[in-house]
């Protein structure tokens, strides 16, 4: 039965990944995009610790070996590295295609987690992920096929993006199955921690240099701060032990349904209208999301 457990686990992180978001973009306008961006990893570090903290109380701390460490740094800074390339992909191409190229990470995903996990996709999963993805186009309603066919540095980036994330998630999974010993809850949460702590000295250590004063804005945010980490670390507690259950491209293909959760905020919340584009991507993506399961 636990097996099953990533199914859950995955919509609610979808659904808090998106309320986190909702909460990070109010930042937008006190920090840099790279100030923001860092709020997700420094405040969420406390709380991902008192979760590990409340888990090691039960079952002690697995041991852990150089694999381990590696997939936790190809994870921890992919993340990073795909965050980068996708910021550099505004500002070559628009908003709509470089987010719509960065989620190439779920083939590109079920690419690397093959060759380097042996993760094995069904090929009814396969069907799902492809049209998954295209559902995932026409919900970006600004888009055009032409868009993705000039051949520039903007289209390499959010390639790059998505390679950055299936990386990400692929080490994130890999250093899970990494450690010898713990249930899954201890080691998902034993890789989050790990992960935010690297990314939390990276990071700072990157606006520390390149943007003074911005560490000190993203301390004055505190307050604001503080919800988003909390947000995060409990989507990241999702994902994590999603991925520690199931191939990393099957539950990153099933958390598209975040995409359906914002739209659904936008029409309940802000009264926008529904395009008939974006309806018949929300049905592709609906069906992609059956054949997975």
């Amino acid at each position: 039965m636990i097996d099953e457990l990533w199914i859950p686990l995955t919509l609610a992180a979808a659904f808090l990944q998106n309320l986190r978001s909702l909460l990070q973009k109010r930042l937008t306008g006190a920090l840099s995009v790279n100030g923001a961006s860092y709020v997700r990893f420094c405040f969420a570090l406390p709380f991902a610790l008192i979760y590990l903290g409340l888990l090691s109380a039960e079952e002690a701390l697995p041991p852990t070996g150089p694999e381990f460490w590696i997939y936790c740094l190809v994870g921890s800074l992919g993340q990073i590295f795909a965050s980068a390339c996708l910021l550099a992909a505004f500002t070559v191409r628009n908003f709509a295609v470089s987010t719509a190229l960065s989620k190439t990470e779920v083939v590109q995903a079920a690419a690397v987690g093959f060759l380097l996990l042996g993760d094995l996709v069904p090929t009814l999963a396969v069907m799902g992920i492809v049209l998954s993805l295209f559902g995932v186009l026409l919900m970006t309603s600004s888009l055009r096929l032409g868009d993705f066919l000039r051949a520039d540095r903007g289209l390499a980036l959010g390639l790059l993006a998505g390679t950055g994330l299936a990386a990400a998630v692929v080490g994130f999974r890999g250093a899970a199955l990494a450690l010898p010993e713990g249930g899954v809850f201890l080691r998902a949460g034993f890789v989050l921690a790990t992960a935010l702590i690297i990314q939390t000295l990276v990071m700072g250590l990157y606006l520390w240099q390149r943007e003074p004063g911005q560490l000190m804005r993203v301390a004055r945010a505190w307050r604001g701060g503080l919800w988003v980490g909390l947000c995060g670390v409990a989507a990241s507690v999702g994902w994590f032990t999603a991925m520690a259950l199931q191939s990393a491209a099957l539950v990153r293909a099933l958390g598209q349904v975040e995409l359906i959760f914002a739209l659904l905020t936008s029409v309940l919340f802000f009264k926008e209208p529904l395009a008939r584009r974006e309806l018949a991507g929300v049905l592709l993506l609906l069906l992609g999301i059956y054949l997975l399961l």
